[in-house]
């Protein structure tokens, strides 16, 4: 269960990433497929499928996570993420986001809301606890869901400085900061690209909302996310691998990818 809690969020970023810094003269929608596997010690354990239409003015996004190989012995998890949003100014602005985890046959749903740029979430069925403290309405002021964070991580790949900043998160329960730091170039080689990459890192900085069991250990922090990402032709950035050494160390690398509409290359 551990591996695809973690898929989710990354899928959400990988995602993210792949929606990003598209070239401006594109006038129609971009929709985007793509597929990841997820390993640990170069064992699969994990899948994840993600779906996308970026517009001009508007996008949309899926990822469903789920165990694979080794991972589906000892966990049926499943996770589906999902967001709407408006695009002004360049910037990606949430304004629906739901996710929902099923669990053998128990399945919650949550559902997000950015009224006044205030994140406000309902879940179904109810949590026994929002955490020790419950994310506040101040700590939700301006936070934005995983999957709108990395499309606004990927605006921060240019620039005199990429990958810097902090994105506040609220994945419905939990508040959490990204702090960005850039790690410079590396040549990478998967089965899906190889050239030279950005490599970017993403630090985990819980905020509140988290229970005694689920706030992560000191030692868990010091870990990041790592992205490699590609760039692309058009102007976009695309993640050709995520990883982290938390846990048992996770891998996620790009399977396939499909490309239509405008900016398709």
């Amino acid at each position: 269960m551990m591996m695809i809690r973690f898929l989710a969020p990354a899928a959400s970023l990988l995602l993210g990433l792949s929606l990003a810094a598209g070239d401006a003269r594109a006038q129609g929608p971009l929709e985007i497929d793509a597929e990841y596997s997820a390993s640990v010690w170069a064992i699969p354990v994990g899948r994840v499928a993600l779906s996308a239409e970026l517009g001009q003015e508007s996008y949309t996004a899926r990822a469903v996570s789920q165990a694979a190989g080794l991972g589906a012995l000892f966990s049926d998890v499943r996770i589906e993420s999902a967001v709407e949003g408006a695009i002004a100014a360049g910037r990606a602005r949430p304004q629906t986001y739901a996710h929902d985890e099923f669990t053998g046959a128990k399945h919650r749903r949550i559902d997000m809301s950015f009224d006044g740029r205030v994140a406000r979430s309902v879940a179904a069925p109810d949590f026994s606890s929002w955490g020790e403290p419950p994310a506040s309405e101040a700590d939700r002021s301006g936070a934005i869901d995983p999957m709108t964070a990395v499309l606004m991580l990927a605006e921060a790949m240019t620039g005199d400085a990429p990958c810097s900043g902090v994105l506040p998160v609220f994945d419905g329960r939990l508040r959490y900061d990204l702090d960005l730091r850039a790690r410079g170039r590396e040549t990478v080689r998967t089965r899906a690209w190889r050239g030279e990459a950005l490599v970017c890192d993403a630090y985990y900085r819980p905020i509140s909302g988290y229970t005694d069991e689920q706030r992560p250990e000191p030692g868990e922090l010091r870990h990041p996310l790592t992205f490699w990402l590609a760039p692309l032709a058009d102007g976009r950035n695309l993640p050709v691998r995520i990883h982290t050494r938390a846990g048992f160390g996770v891998t996620i690398e790009l399977k396939a990818l499909e490309l239509r509409g405008s900016g398709a290359r």
